[in-house]
């Protein structure tokens, strides 16, 4: 990172870290085709300054470092300022789920690539690190403490035991973390015999099975799709997978209304969500449109969702977190200064947002309840 009290160029110890991470990435080959691709723009901050690359080849590891080190040198005149945080209400509604003169707190900074915050009542985060393969506890002070090395983690929730589960990309499998969190058990990692694509992101359901999607965003370079669809799924207690649907082109964010009858799940290629009615017997059926966050911009698609008591949905959209009433309409936005992936909602009486955005944490009190249906 350019040293912003020091105009000559020269790179701090969050970059080598970086660079370091995707040395290690690369040489692992554990990739993925998203996160190649994504971290290929971003350290390429004036393309022209870098080296086509075949699509069908992987960046050669010294371009890729060249290209980092010149992204460093100028990125304090070229990259803007994160943007404000904003409140934008469309409805009256908002106003009553948000005040107005909330303010959004920095938990914790300085990751690379931020997502699957759950919130323990022992006051502290997990929170998985996409780019530097890791999975964190994060405390109120901003202190991290590393717990598992992983490749690529994900999203992640409770089970009814509160053991963490979470979604390993590179491993393609849903995961349980031991009780002090430094190892794992693989709880599935195929359908019918053939592996999963790149599970993303995880919930409990209201009969205590797990309920997860499986898009190809994270599918791990090189390897190869074996299941010809992006599902999404249900996990039993015994080990069983059975797929629910396969309408969506890349499945992410997932959660169940209050009532348990209704199962939302958001698409980011088509950057809508879809809503199911949910059966006894953990099947569902009737999937529409629930909404869409198509604003015509690229600034962010549908990820994580969460759900407060009332039924109101709180799902990642463009430039934040959008706000949705049961009914479908659009209350109004929470706008990130950086572009959150997912969401969990903690504190003792479930207010709060902790929101993973980019390279941080944030955190945001509400005036309204979050469904938590490990609590």
């Amino acid at each position: 990172m350019l040293n912003t009290l020091d105009q000559r160029p020269r790179m701090g110890v969050p970059g080598f870290r970086k660079v370091t991470a995707i040395v290690k990435a690369f040489q692992a080959g554990k990739m993925t085709r998203k996160k190649n691709d994504e971290m290929w723009n971003s350290f390429c901050l004036r393309r022209e300054k870098c080296v086509e690359r075949p699509a069908s080849r992987r960046p050669d590891l010294l371009i890729l470092i060249l290209c980092f080190l010149t992204a460093s040198c100028i990125s304090a005149q070229n990259t803007p300022p994160r943007r404000p945080f904003k409140l934008v209400g469309n409805t009256p509604v908002f106003w009553s789920l948000i005040s107005p003169a909330a303010k959004i707190e920095t938990m914790a900074t300085g990751f690379g690539f931020t997502e699957g915050p759950v919130w323990d009542k022992a006051d502290f985060v997990w929170a998985s690190d996409e780019v530097l393969n890791k999975i964190f506890r994060v405390y109120p002070d901003g202190h991290r403490e590393e717990m598992l090395a992983l490749g690529d983690p994900d999203g992640s929730t409770y089970d009814h035991e509160h053991r963490l589960i979470s979604t390993a990309s590179v491993l393609r499998a849903i995961i349980r973390l031991s009780q002090d969190g430094k190892s794992y058990t693989i709880l599935a990692d195929r359908y019918e015999g053939k592996k999963f694509n790149s599970p993303n992101d995880v919930v409990m359901g209201p009969d205590g099975a797990l309920y997860f999607t499986d898009p190809t965003l994270d599918l791990v370079k090189d390897e190869k799709q074996e299941i010809p669809f992006q599902g999404v799924y249900r996990l039993d207690a015994t080990g069983k997978v059975t797929l629910l649907t396969k309408d969506l082109t890349q499945p992410n964010g997932l959660a169940f209304s209050p009532d348990g009858k209704h199962l939302y799940i958001d698409d980011s290629e088509q950057k809508n969500i879809r809503v199911y009615d949910f059966h006894a017997d953990g099947t569902v059926s009737n999937g529409r449109i629930f909404g869409s966050e198509d604003d015509g911009t690229n600034d962010g698609v549908p990820d994580g969702i969460r759900v407060d008591q009332k039924g109101n949905l709180f799902v990642v959209g463009p430039r934040g977190i959008w706000v949705w009433s049961p009914a479908g309409i659009h209350l109004g936005t929470i706008e990130v200064p950086e572009q959150p992936a997912n969401l969990s909602w903690g504190g003792v009486d479930n207010s709060i947002l902790y929101i993973t955005a980019t390279t941080s944490i944030y955190k945001l009190r509400t005036m309204t309840r979050g469904f938590v249906p490990y609590d």
